[in-house]
């Protein structure tokens, strides 16, 4: 894409005898937006026919004509003033619910910048300007996918979390194959619709230029397949280069794409990436059977569930991995006790193939050094092995070396086929090559398509080309002549294997002097290796001090600032719920941090002064602050050596005022920043403007001093913790419900829970409803054993409910996060009444409870 803008003429010229050549995009918007391209004031190109139908004005003659002439200059303003923050990003900014011509028509608008032409989109606000907060909804959302610890489980609550903010029928999670196939690992559904869990798709079915489209659109959507699509006026730039719509929100999808959705009864689609270091990992692929259209504000929602979710994706693969180096570390030590007296890797292959078959899964072991062969399990000959041997010689030196498929890479593999299909080589030597080789037999793999991956291409109604599948039944192909494939996590733990057995040959060589010279080459091929991992210990031990840093100026780095500072409120949170959201210690909220943190540094921060109990509002905004406190002291401060020390005294006043200190000691000398990042005007601002209290800092030479002043109204005197409550005797799991159940709850999140709870009370299928009308059909439709009622719906209750199911037998607990029954219950049936919050164990105890009364 051409960055010039054309030859749109300055505004000195005069438009009515100018010669302009055409500016046109080979592209198409879709029905509901509207785009018009701007380039140095002046309407170079735009969609007349929707543009006039979507903004109510005529658009066919305003190429050339000025922005200003178009809107007023009142929005022409607004508008430029909005365009500010683009000037560092690469996204698109975005308004929404703006009155563009003051008749009270309101519009969400998308502004983005593709080259030196600034691109405007804008869609009418359907739902009106309503005060909505879906942001909440994602945070509650977000932290049910936290609960999980693996990627089948985090990944299904995840796309049962999408389906129920977006109300989209359909939510796969889409994984890429290191073959660019695709993967459905996970998938929430309404009743009755075909289950594509599972299912493999070819890679042609996201060609790479849509794959590279997703990485910088991480959300595309098709409100109705069926709709007529618009045509951008003119076609081609002076050039002969189209305009770059892959940022456009409205960009309509090939016809190819639109069949291919038709052809699966989808009537409106949505994708949006999942990213793992800036690479694509997989999708959201949303489907809905009917037209159905999600706003900005929604759309943005979406957007900030899916990148919190790609952190959690991060932080499992993570903990994944530093897992396998934890057991390669203590492979390593065995190992290193175990053989150092043995007098050559030969002799000790027995303890290494047991030691190594402990972390790497293998069906044959061999090891080749010194010219000689050992081996045991499914393996080569030594006369084949002395073949294989040749060319392992031809790859890449101090590296593992792994395949699933040895027969495409080495034709003579075909000859003891039947016994090794793939393998993982460890180089343990330079010169002469040894190794210690592992072998995977083959496996017929089964892989469940979504249709012929090999289908020819056919003639088709968009001309010759693959035509989209007409049937999605699913096949089996036996993929033969390969292995169960090496995963990530095996390379990386062969890897630090390879360093240990290089660790092993070194101490086994120094048995003679005749091999000295050998003896020496490898120690010098061990340091350098050694070098490498402490290479790469230091540039991680970087990267965690960096991602803290003010002023970021990457998305990763502010990703990293986000992250921790959403687990600094997830901790306050935290705490505050344990108190049901009631007044909370300041002292266990600098424990919480400072533990979070600083691990074996806690003991250094010494907090004195009389006990304070803050409220929730300036529970959270102190959590904040005594967050930035920590880190930036870890960073820079006293903190940031063995020496340094901090101490916080708290004082309450007598008039309720409280105070509190921060005195940094024997730390290196601090410096008043020259600029000031969010993380600094956290700490000075936040008291003040959130609480409107005070807060000063001093950068002197002995450390960083701060005083802060909280208002009597957020603080009070600290009070001795409660006894603790008497543990409730019903766990979870020991009272059973047999049969279907129903949850009656008007909040999308609680009847999730609910239904979590349900479930793993041992009901065979819960059915979560909202209205009263709906559990009344659901109750004549279905056979229901056990409900679960919340007494207030909002703007009804669930008295005709509890009635009916006190009349059919029906056992039913009531729901209420009312402190008294007052008059609320007056006229429910004689059922056990819940407090919310509940949790699994107190709905427990009260139906063992009724359990025993009934008995």
């Amino acid at each position: 894409m051409s960055d010039a803008p054309s030859q749109v003429p300055d505004q000195a010229v005069d438009l009515t005898t100018c010669d302009r050549e055409p500016i046109h995009i080979p592209g198409r918007i879709q029905h509901y937006g509207c785009l018009l391209a701007v380039s140095s004031d002046w309407i170079i190109a735009h969609a007349s026919e929707n543009c006039g139908a979507i903004l109510g004005v005529e658009a066919t003659d305003t190429i050339g004509v000025p922005f200003v002439d178009f809107f007023s200059r009142d929005v022409v303003h607004y508008l430029r003033s909005r365009l500010q923050i683009l000037a560092r990003d690469t996204g698109n900014a975005r308004i929404y619910a703006y009155d563009l011509f003051g008749d009270g028509r309101l519009f969400d608008i998308s502004v983005h910048n593709t080259g030196r032409f600034l691109i405007f989109e804008f869609e009418p606000r359907l739902g009106g300007a309503e005060m909505r907060d879906d942001t909440a909804i994602v945070q509650a959302l977000i932290a049910r996918v936290q609960r999980h610890s693996t990627l089948e489980k985090m990944t299904t609550e995840a796309a049962r979390s999408l389906k129920a903010l977006t109300g989209i029928d359909r939510v796969m999670v889409y994984r890429f194959e290191p073959d660019d196939t695709g993967t459905v690992i996970a998938e929430a559904t309404e009743p009755n619709m075909e289950a594509y869990l599972g299912l493999r798709y070819p890679a042609s079915d996201i060609p790479k230029q849509a794959r590279a489209l997703y990485v910088r659109n991480v959300l595309r959507i098709i409100p109705d397949v069926q709709a007529e699509t618009f045509a951008i006026h003119p076609t081609l730039g002076p050039e002969g280069q189209p305009l770059d719509l892959s940022l456009a929100v409205t960009r309509a999808v090939s016809p190819i794409h639109l069949e291919y959705l038709r052809n699966m009864g989808v009537g409106a689609s949505m994708s949006v990436s999942i990213l793992r270091k800036g690479k694509l990992w997989g999708l959201f692929a949303c489907h809905h059977r009917t037209a159905f259209h999600m706003d900005f504000q929604k759309r943005s929602a979406i957007e900030l569930f899916v990148q919190l979710f790609n952190y959690e994706l991060a932080r499992l693969e993570t903990d994944q991995e530093l897992e396998e180096v934890n057991k390669a570390r203590d492979m390593h030590d065995r190992m290193m006790q175990q053989i150092s007296d043995e007098r050559s890797l030969v002799d000790s292959f027995d303890t290494v193939a047991d030691e190594l078959e402990q972390v790497i899964a293998y069906d044959g072991i061999a090891v080749y050094s010194n010219g000689f062969y050992r081996a045991r399990g499914s393996t080569p000959t030594a006369e084949e092995f002395l073949g294989l041997a040749r060319f392992l010689n031809t790859t890449q030196t101090a590296q593992i070396y792994a395949t699933d498929r040895l027969g495409d890479r080495y034709p003579a593999a075909e000859d003891f086929a039947d016994r090794a299909a793939g393998l993982l080589v460890l180089p343990i030597s330079r010169t002469p090559r040894d190794y210690i080789v592992l072998f995977r037999r083959e496996v017929a793999q089964s892989v469940t398509w979504a249709g012929n991956p090999d289908k020819p291409v056919t003639p088709g109604p968009n001309g010759l080309r693959l035509t989209p599948r007409k049937s999605f039944d699913a096949w089996r192909e036996v993929v033969r002549g390969s292995c169960v494939a090496w995963r990530s996590g095996e390379l990386r733990a062969a890897e630090a294997l390879r360093v240990t057995l290089l660790e092993v040959v070194l101490k086994l060589t120094d048995e003679s002097s005749a091999n000295s010279r050998r003896a020496q080459e490898q120690q010098e091929l061990l340091i350098a290796e050694l070098n490498h991992r402490v290479r790469n210990i230091l540039n991680l031990i970087r990267g965690l001090v960096s991602q803290s840093r003010a002023g970021a100026d990457s998305i990763l780095a502010y990703g990293q600032l986000l992250d921790a500072r959403i687990h600094a409120l997830a901790r306050a949170h935290d705490q505050l719920t344990e108190r049901s959201w009631n007044w909370v210690s300041l002292s266990d909220l600098i424990d919480n941090e400072v533990r979070a943190f600083l691990a074996g540094k806690a003991d250094r921060v010494k907090v004195s002064g009389d006990k304070l109990d803050l409220s929730p509002t300036a529970f959270t905004t102190l959590a904040l602050v005594i967050h930035e406190l920590v880190t930036n002291s870890a960073k820079y401060g006293a903190l940031n050596d063995s020496r340094g020390s901090v101490e916080i005294s708290m004082r309450l006043a007598a008039d309720g005022t409280a105070y509190l200190s921060w005195r940094e000691r024997n730390g290196p000398p601090v410096q008043a920043p020259t600029r000031r990042g969010f993380g600094t005007t956290i700490i000075e601002r936040s008291i003040p403007f959130e609480l409107k209290g005070t807060a000063e800092l001093h950068y002197k030479a002995s450390g960083l001093e701060a005083d802060f002043m909280i208002p009597a109204i957020h603080v009070q005197a600290g009070t001795v913790d409660p006894a603790a409550p008497k543990e409730v005797v019903q766990k979870k799991g020991s009272v059973r419900i047999e049969g279907a159940a129903m949850v009656l709850e008007d909040n999308m999140i609680i009847a999730m829970d609910a239904s979590d709870i349900l479930s793993d009370m041992g009901c065979s299928t819960v059915h979560p409803v909202s209205r009263v009308s709906e559990a009344l059909r659901l109750l004549e439709a279905e056979e229901i054993a056990f409900a679960l009622l919340d007494v207030n719906l909002g703007d009804e209750t669930s008295l005709d409910v509890a009635r009916l199911c006190k009349d059919r037998g029906i056992r039913a607990v009531l729901a209420t996060g009312y402190g008294g029954n007052g008059d609320l219950l007056d006229g429910f049936p004689d059922f056990p009444v819940l407090r919310k919050p509940y949790t699994a164990e107190t709905l427990a105890a009260i139906l063992s409870e009724d359990n025993a009364d009934q008995d």
